[in-house]
C-alpha cells in the first residue's frame, strides 16, 4: 500500500512528470541529482518534491521502480541485479538506523524508566523490526 505523501499537490505532480520524463530519456543510464536538476530545469526543491511525488505515483500505478546509487544517480526501471543491490543497501541502512536509535535513544530511556509501558512496547517492536531486517540482510 502506498504511503500518504504530503506532496500530493498539482505542482508536485507536474514536477514528478518532468522528473520521470527526464529519467526516461536518460535510460538506461542514470542521473546524479545536479544533472537531474539541470536537465529538468527545476529548482533543487522542485526536483526533490518531484522525486517524492514520483515515488508515490510509481507505487500507485505499478510503474518500474526508481532507485538511486552513488555511482549512477537516479535510475528508472533498472535491471534485476541493480534492483537487488539497491534493496539490500537500503535494508542494511535501515538496520543500522534502527540499531543506533535503539541503543542511543531507546535503551537509555528504558534504563531510566524501566516500568514505562510505552518504552517496553517500543523495545519489543524495535526488536521485532531488527530481527526481520537482520533476517533479510543475511539472506543470499
Amino acid at each position: 500500500m502506498p504511503r500518504a505523501s504530503r506532496r500530493r499537490g498539482e505542482a508536485a505532480r507536474r514536477h514528478a512528470d518532468t522528473v520521470r520524463f527526464v529519467l526516461f530519456e536518460a535510460r538506461p543510464a542514470g542521473l546524479v541529482f545536479h544533472q537531474l536538476v539541470r536537465a529538468s530545469s527545476l529548482t533543487p526543491s522542485q526536483t526533490r518534491s518531484g522525486l517524492a511525488a514520483l515515488r508515490d505515483q510509481i507505487a500507485e500505478k505499478g510503474w518500474p521502480p526508481l532507485i538511486w546509487t552513488r555511482l549512477d544517480g537516479y535510475q528508472l526501471g533498472a535491471e534485476r541485479a541493480a534492483l537487488e543491490k539497491y534493496e539490500r543497501a537500503v535494508v542494511k541502512e535501515k538496520l543500522t538506523e534502527i540499531r543506533r536509535f535503539a541503543t542511543g535513544t531507546v535503551a537509555p530511556h528504558a534504563a531510566a524508566h524501566p516500568g514505562d509501558k510505552w518504552v517496553r512496547y517500543l523495545v519489543a517492536q524495535l526488536n521485532s523490526i531488527e530481527s526481520t531486517l537482520d533476517l533479510i540482510d543475511s539472506t543470499t
